[in-house]
C-alpha cells in the first residue's frame, strides 16, 4: 500500500497530464468540451478514477464518454510517459454529476423559498385559535381573600 500523500500527488499530476491533453484537442470530434473535475487513485497505485462533465447536451455527453473511452488507451500512454511510477495505472472515465447535484439543489431551494413566502403570507392573516394571550395571569385578589390571610392556622 503506497502512501496517501503519494497516492494524492499521483492523481494530481494524473489531472493535469490528462486535462493537458484534452486541451490540446483529440482527433475525435465526438469530443465536447470536457472539465477534469476530479482524479482519484486507488492505495495501490494501479487504477486512477478519473471524474469528468461535459458542457451540453445530453447527446454531447453521450458523444464524449464514447469519445474518452475509445482515448482511454492513448490517455494511458500519454500518463506514463510523465509519471515516475514504476507501473502506470489503468484509467477509468467516470461522468460526475456535479452539475444535475447542482441543478436539484438549486431547484430545492428554489422550493423552499416559496413554501416560505407561502407561509409567511399565511402567517400575516392568521388569527388565534384560543384567547389571544394564552398564557396564564396572577389572579387578583379580592377583600375577602386578604382577609384570610390574617388568619391563624393551628
Amino acid at each position: 500500500m503506497a502512501d496517501p500523500a503519494r497516492a494524492r500527488k499521483m492523481a494530481d499530476r494524473i489531472k493535469e497530464i490528462v486535462a493537458r491533453r484534452l486541451d490540446k484537442g483529440l482527433r475525435d470530434p465526438r469530443l465536447g468540451f470536457v472539465t477534469i473535475t476530479d482524479v482519484r487513485v486507488t492505495g495501490d497505485l494501479q487504477h486512477a478514477s478519473i471524474f469528468y462533465t461535459v458542457y451540453g447536451t445530453d447527446e454531447e455527453r453521450r458523444d464524449s464518454a464514447l469519445a474518452l473511452k475509445a482515448a482511454t488507451g492513448m490517455l494511458r500512454s500519454e500518463v506514463g510517459r510523465n509519471i515516475t511510477a514504476r507501473l502506470t495505472p489503468s484509467l477509468e472515465f467516470i461522468a460526475d454529476a456535479v452539475p444535475e447535484n447542482a441543478q436539484h439543489i438549486a431547484d430545492l431551494l428554489r422550493e423552499a423559498r416559496t413554501r416560505d413566502e407561502e407561509m409567511l403570507a399565511q402567517a400575516a392573516n392568521a388569527e388565534y385559535a384560543g384567547d389571544p394571550d394564552p398564557y396564564v395571569k396572577p389572579r387578583e385578589l379580592d377583600d375577602d381573600e386578604d382577609d384570610l390571610d390574617d388568619v391563624e392556622v393551628r
